[in-house]
C-alpha cells in the first residue's frame, strides 16, 4: 500500500487472486495474490521516492560491488543483509557503505569495514565515524598484559573479604 497511509487504519479484501487495500472506503492498492510463503509485493509508485533509488539494487550486485573492494567490505555487507528479515531493507545502508569509497577511497573504506566488524558496528553511519575520526588508519590496540608489581602496597584479591 502506499507508504503515505503508514500509521492510517485500513480495509483489506483477501480473495483467491487478489488483496485490495481501501482508506476510508476507498480503493488505493490492489495486487495480484503472491502465494510464495514470505514473498511481499511491491509497487514502486507506494514506495517513498528516497527509496525508489535502490530498486534497482539485487542482492548479488550489491556483493558484487562490495567484494570489488575488498573482503572487509564484502564480509560487512554480508553481515548488514543477513541480519534483517528481507534482505532489501539493508540495500540502503549497504550502498551508502559502498559509496563512501568515492570519498575516502577503497583501501581507507576496507580498513573502516575491517575495524567495524572487529567492534560490531554493522551500520553506515559507525563506518561513516570510523573514516570520519580517521580510526581506520590508527593502531589497532592490543589488550594490556600489565602484571602488577610483587610488593607490600599491592594486596591483591585474598586481602578483600
Amino acid at each position: 500500500m502506499p507508504y503515505r497511509l503508514l500509521k492510517e487504519e485500513v480495509d483489506v479484501r483477501v480473495t483467491a487472486r487478489t488483496i485490495e487495500v481501501f482508506h476510508r472506503h476507498r480503493r488505493v492498492a490492489s495486487h495480484v495474490r503472491a502465494w510464495t510463503p514470505h514473498a511481499h509485493v511491491t509497487v514502486a509508485d507506494h514506495m517513498p521516492s528516497h527509496h525508489r533509488q535502490f530498486r534497482d539494487w539485487t542482492h548479488e550486485r550489491v556483493l558484487k560491488e562490495a567484494a570489488g573492494l575488498g573482503n572487509n567490505a564484502s564480509a560487512l555487507v554480508e553481515v548488514i543483509l543477513r541480519s534483517r528479515r528481507h534482505p532489501e531493507q539493508g540495500f540502503r545502508s549497504c550502498v551508502g557503505i559502498l559509496r563512501l569509497a568515492k570519498t575516502f577511497g577503497a583501501d581507507r573504506l576496507e580498513a573502516a569495514c575491517g575495524r567495524a566488524l572487529e567492534i560490531g558496528a554493522h551500520s553506515w553511519s559507525s563506518v561513516r565515524s570510523i573514516l570520519g575520526n580517521g580510526l581506520d588508519r590508527a593502531a589497532r590496540q592490543t589488550p594490556s598484559t600489565h602484571v602488577n608489581p610483587d610488593h607490600g602496597n599491592v594486596r591483591g584479591p585474598g586481602y578483600y573479604h
